[in-house]
């Protein structure tokens, strides 16, 4: 009998969660969190994130994974370390604020002597270049993770690459452990050096928030004059070199990854000219003014905000765009309440969170929905949304 080879998972959001599982499958797995809680929901076999795929694979698959607070504990003995801690964009600075992941490779460094640390928190562009640098090692990689709120262990069964920062023996083999735990064949896998890795990171997320602002800068203009959004957006799309993808418009880009990145990587511009990355930032802000305008010029009395997450099957609040719409309402003196059945407290940001959606579809003048649900139906009236093809 073969030993397994031991892998460290830190951080249990989306990426630390999937990637768990994902290897459990095949390699002996412990998580380490610092929030006991995750921690007793990881060794119950409970999901610390909304993700169908990860719910069935805890329930049903054989897997070899558990979880602790001992970072010495986790350390030991293992033969890879990811690193899937939070880094959030911090404006103060004017760029991500990497200190756990700082953390983590320090711990890593002084407790196991052997290990493959790889990065798949979002960082700056030659951070991992200077990690190497501080630490004197080669044992720090970067690979970045393609994964969506709600799908993420879909999008590890079934990625649309592998990309690792390294062409060490010890990357190649952490690249066929992901491909052993996947469900795709014949994955396209690129061994680039994780300053390169890092680039296409922000740059991937960049494209995907500048397409998404394009389309709703296109939906902001069809308001303006009367225009039919969908017929130009089909229109539009139907050239085979523009395609269908992420063309449905919405109150803006946010979650987790698009709103720290874009700023991240125009941080990273700070000496080398660019005009189209701060437009993207822009243009994010300015459709959320676009979108408050359409419903402070009603003059309503009440306005409900029909969920707060970014998408179905998401728990996420982070950066969502409908908090951008509801703070630039709420300055007009616009009474706001929130219907969002995953929010447990009487108050959000002041305004009060209604449980039951009879209540709140009754109060609400107008109500706001970033995405149609079938919930509005009996009240279509009252609902403002710029979902035109009814999906994420």
């Amino acid at each position: 009998m073969t030993n397994k080879t031991k892998i460290t998972v830190v951080g249990s959001g989306y990426v630390g969660m999937s990637l768990s599982v994902l290897l459990a499958q095949h390699n002996d797995v412990v998580v380490l969190d610092v929030d006991a809680s995750r921690v007793e929901k990881i060794i119950n076999r409970q999901s610390t994130v909304a993700d169908a795929e990860i719910e069935a694979f805890l329930a049903d698959k054989e897997l070899s994974l558990t979880a602790t607070l001992d970072k010495r504990v986790a350390y030991s003995g293992a033969d890879f370390v990811v690193v899937a801690t939070p880094t959030d964009y911090d404006p103060s600075t004017n760029r991500f604020d990497t200190s756990t992941v700082d953390s983590v490779v320090s711990d890593a460094m002084e407790l196991n002597t052997d290990a493959l640390v790889i990065i798949k928190s979002t960082i700056p562009v030659g951070h991992t270049k200077s990690l190497q640098e501080n630490h004197k090692t080669n044992r720090v990689i970067f690979s970045p993770e393609f994964l969506r709120e709600g799908q993420a262990l879909k999008d590890n069964l079934y990625p649309s690459r592998i990309i690792v920062g390294s062409q060490l023996t010890a990357g190649i083999a952490f690249a066929d452990l992901l491909v052993e735990g996947a469900e795709k064949k014949d994955i396209e896998t690129l061994f680039i050096r994780s300053t390169e890795a890092e680039a296409v990171k922000l740059y991937a997320n960049t494209y995907l928030a500048m397409r998404v602002s394009f389309f709703n800068e296109l939906d902001s203009y069809a308001l303006a004059h009367e225009l039919d959004a969908k017929g130009i957006i089909n229109g539009v799309c139907l050239d085979e070199r523009i395609g269908k993808g992420y063309n449905n418009p919405s109150f803006g880009y946010g979650g987790y990854c698009l709103p720290k990145d874009t700023k991240q990587l125009l941080a990273n511009y700070e000496n080398v000219p660019q005009a189209l990355i701060q437009a993207i930032v822009s243009s994010n802000s300015t459709r959320k003014d676009v979108i408050a305008d359409e419903i402070i010029k009603k003059n309503p009395e009440v306005v409900g905000f029909y969920r707060l997450v970014m998408k179905e099957g998401s728990d996420n609040f982070r950066s969502s765009a409908i908090q951008g719409v509801m703070k630039r309402i709420k300055a007009k003196g616009i009474k706001v309440v929130v219907y969002e059945p995953s929010f447990n407290e009487a108050l959000f940001y002041g305004s009060k969170v209604i449980k039951s959606l009879d209540e709140f579809t009754s109060v609400s003048e107008i109500i706001l929905a970033n995405r149609y649900s079938e919930d509005l139906i009996e009240v279509k009236e009252k609902l403002f949304s710029r979902d035109i093809f009814g999906e994420n």
